[in-house]
């Protein structure tokens, strides 16, 4: 937009077109356009399977073994205390072979060594236990 300087006096009408209202008038059409659009939505497509109606046996939910690290790094095994390494590795490997794979709730106290927790995930997971999960993680939160 521009200011005219000179050409003309005081008492001649102006001879510019006020855009002011235009540009009011266009902001609104547009803020209505943009609402009135429909949202559109990203949907994925998913092959779920179906619900087998003549299934009578509902699927058995896998064992839970709860492992027990304490602050001096006593291992226990559904609360029976684990004598060394070796022989937990040997309960991983006999639980690994179960149909369905057993769940691993490993609970881990606060003080416990970081290398005690390590080297028991390692063989969990060396001998083929996949579904491993921490349980307990409350007494974190308190800090």
């Amino acid at each position: 937009m521009g200011m005219s300087v000179g050409g003309g006096g005081e008492d001649e009408p102006m001879m510019d077109i006020n855009t002011t209202p235009l540009i009011d008038v266009m902001l609104v059409l547009l803020i209505m356009f943009i609402i009135t659009i429909p949202v559109m939505t990203h949907a994925v497509k998913l092959d779920m399977p179906r619900p087998n109606p003549n299934a009578v046996e509902p699927p058995v939910p896998p064992e839970v073994i709860e492992l027990e690290i304490d602050f001096d790094g006593t291992i226990l095994w559904n609360g029976t205390t684990v004598p060394s390494l070796t022989t937990l590795e040997k309960y991983f490997s006999v639980e690994a072979g179960k149909i369905p794979s057993p769940e691993l709730h490993v609970r881990a106290h606060r003080r416990a060594r970081y290398d005690t927790v390590a080297k028991a995930l390692a063989l969990a997971q060396r001998q083929g236990l996949t579904k491993i999960g921490f349980v307990g993680m409350e007494q974190y939160a308190a800090e």
